[in-house]
């Protein structure tokens, strides 16, 4: 329950042991580089763009190559493989892809080469059939396209719409030269958009001819070949045949390099690991012979990274405090419980320096109020038994997810206990089932109460939940108020508002008001009735008086402290909202009852439990996963809402260590103890 306190650590040493140094630093990755050094007199900063590019160009060709033999040699995978998470490799496999970088480089660049001619030798193939296409109409033509005539005729090849017919062209023709011509109109194809035509006329009326017919549409082919459109089609097709035999032949080639995944793999991490290296390189303010790394560091690994240094290089190696102006990166450290929800915080904002770190408690509270809105014990087993068999069976996932699914783990243990307190497994599938195909009905005892049969009952527990959890965030804030000293801010904003709040439920609950909502009667004894009036008084009599402390003017001060008294509409809003406790839970137990009422409703016999076994199923599954939902954002809600309102600010900014940014495989490197 814990923000790592941060310590500056600055790193004075030799210009040339300037890549091992960082290289250790890096393997490490336990330091967040922030320089500070840039504008000193004498320091400069090297140039590593060009290599640094050149690092990510390499990087680039290698997953271009991975992406190659992804599509040419795909692995089989499960749906699961994506849990799978990175392999864990030594150094000296590492070190020897790393010695062979030119070589797996060559293979890369020879596979995007043969992916390019793949894809151009498509393109090809695609306009040869495209043509192909054009040529369909012109097949029984038996003179090239391009064919003018004879000595004495002409020979007009073109197209005209589908609306023109033989007749319309010869009476235009007809109406061109009212003497007499020869001419002959061949009709070598027809469909419903064109006409393919053949024109054949004396040499000396071409011209004639031609416009008579362009007064009708008629237009010249585009393709205009040497050969007869049957031998052209032949030789396009022997064209296409000869590219898929090259396409042929380099997807084999491709195919042949399927081994090299790996190499490739390690090799992209390579670079992309020294491409990360000069970038960071590039920021370090230089002088002619030495050279200054300075960033944050946890302050737990600040002695142990002191010691792998200074150990191998002679450097100056300065700790420093973080100023008080100064904003370090956030590092979280908690239990193995209360880490599992460091992602619903991440989510909502990290705490700044100096703020309190509410994951342990909201952890605790997080897991209560989940399993209290599924409530269904044998939801939970599956939840819980789901998440552990897969925690266990890919424990190298992303820590994202890990964390993700630990924590649905400990929030489907806490659904089945509320379900056994509640009497819920499957709805009431066991009273059902026992009924229905049994004869005799058989109840599993709630080992609280039934929800469903008493509801106000879990309305009042659930607004109790939601005071306590009020309760405990305003606490909170006391206790940073009084860690920063702030003595009076911690008696005006937190004790009297305790006061006022505390007066005002213990007032509510001997009333008839609450009487009716709990089904039961409360009566204090006419002291604690005092007690609790005056409370309330002291404390409402407090907060006019003091909520506006920092202002002079004695009237605006009351008028800002009665406005803050109007606050106690917002905690009654607040109180309310955990409501959805109740409805919620009672959805999850009338919907999975609904379910199994249905199913029942086949009757007996093999068709009634083929009939209940697939609205069993199918019911369920479409209950759990809705309710998995709704309990996952309404408890992220009463989290980010009704708690962290209380007290919490956030907007701290991650610790982002410089370390070796890989893609496809985890590095084993020595770790800082």
């Amino acid at each position: 329950m814990a923000v790592l306190q941060m310590q500056r650590i600055s790193i004075c040493g030799l210009k040339k042991d300037r890549k091992a140094i960082l290289e250790k630093i890096q393997s490490l990755g336990v330091m967040e580089m922030s320089q500070i050094a840039e504008d000193e007199e004498g320091f400069e900063k090297m140039d590593t763009v060009n290599a640094r590019q050149s690092f990510e160009r390499q990087a680039q060709a290698a997953d271009q190559a991975l992406m190659v033999l992804d599509t040419y040699t795909p692995l089989k995978k499960s749906l699961l493989s994506s849990l799978e998470g990175r392999a864990l490799i030594g150094k000296s496999e590492f070190d020897r892809a790393a010695d062979n970088k030119q070589e797996i480089i060559r293979k890369a660049k020879l596979l995007i080469n043969k992916n390019k001619e793949i894809s151009e030798a498509k393109a090809d193939i695609l306009k040869l059939e495209n043509q192909i296409e054009a040529l369909a109409p012109w097949l029984t033509l038996d003179v090239p396209m391009n064919c003018a005539g004879t000595k004495k005729t002409a020979l007009l090849i073109g197209t005209v719409a589908s609306e023109v017919t033989v007749d319309t062209l010869y009476a235009k023709l007809a109406q061109a030269d009212p003497e007499p011509v020869g001419v002959d109109i061949q009709v070598i194809h027809s469909d419903r958009d064109m006409l393919c035509l053949a024109v054949i006329c004396l040499k000396t009326d071409e011209e004639t001819v031609e416009e008579a017919l362009r007064a009708c549409g008629f237009a010249r082919p585009s393709q205009v070949i040497t050969n007869t459109p049957a031998r052209q089609k032949a030789l396009l097709e022997a064209e296409i045949e000869k590219l898929n035999n090259e396409i042929k032949d380099a997807e084999e080639t491709i195919k042949g390099y399927a081994d090299s995944r790996k190499e490739l793999e390690l090799v992209s991490d390579y670079f992309r690991t020294r491409a990360g290296k000069y970038e960071v390189l590039g920021t370090l303010p230089q002088s002619q012979r030495t050279f200054v790394i300075s960033g944050y560091v946890p302050r737990r690994y600040v002695r142990a990274l002191s010691k792998a240094i200074e150990e191998k290089y002679d450097c100056v190696f300065d700790i420093e405090d973080i100023k008080e102006d100064e904003e370090p990166p956030t590092l979280l450290a908690n239990n193995g419980f209360s880490s599992s929800v460091e992602g619903v915080l991440e989510s909502y904002g990290l705490p700044h320096k100096g703020e309190f770190d509410p994951t342990t408690i909201m952890s605790f509270f997080y897991v209560f109020f989940f399993g209290m809105m599924l409530s269904d014990a044998a939801y939970g087993a599956i939840i819980a038994i789901a998440c552990f068999i897969v925690l266990k069976k890919f424990p190298r996932m992303g820590e994202s997810m890990h964390k993700s699914l630990k924590m649905f783990m400990f929030c489907g243990v806490s659904t089945m206990v509320w379900g056994i307190l509640f009497g819920g497994y499957f709805g009431n599938v066991v009273d059902i089932v026992s009924e229905v195909f049994f004869g005799h009905k058989v109840v599993i005892p709630a080992l609280w109460f039934i929800p469903l049969n008493d509801p106000m009952r879990l309305l009042v527990y659930s607004l109790a939940f939601g005071v306590v959890h009020l309760f405990v965030g305003l606490g909170i804030k006391g206790y940073m108020e009084l860690k920063d000293g702030r003595v009076l801010d911690f008696f005006c904003d937190v004790v009297l508002w305790f006061a006022f709040l505390i007066g005002l439920i213990l007032m509510l609950l001997p009333t008839d008001i609450f009487a009716s909502i709990a089904q039961t009667q409360i009566v204090f004894p006419p002291v604690l009735n005092t007690v609790a009036k005056a409370l309330a008084i002291i404390g409402a009599l407090g907060l006019v008086l003091m909520s506006g402390r920092e202002n002079k003017n004695p009237v605006l001060r009351i008028a800002l402290g009665a406005y803050d008294i109007y606050n106690i509409t917002g905690w009654l809003s607040d109180v309310l909202s955990y409501s959805r406790l109740l409805a919620l839970g009672l959805a999850t137990g009338v919907i999975a009852s609904v379910v199994n009422q249905m199913g029942s409703m086949f009757g007996k016999g093999i068709m009634g439990v083929i009939g209940f076994i697939l609205v069993f199923v199918v019911g369920h599954t479409l209950n759990l996963a809705i309710n998995l939902l709704g309990a996952y954002v309404h408890t992220n809600r009463l989290q980010f809402v009704e708690f962290f309102g209380k007290f919490y600010e956030g907007g701290g900014k991650p610790f982002e260590p410089f370390k070796s940014d890989t893609k496809y495989v985890d590095i084993k490197e020595e770790t800082l103890s």
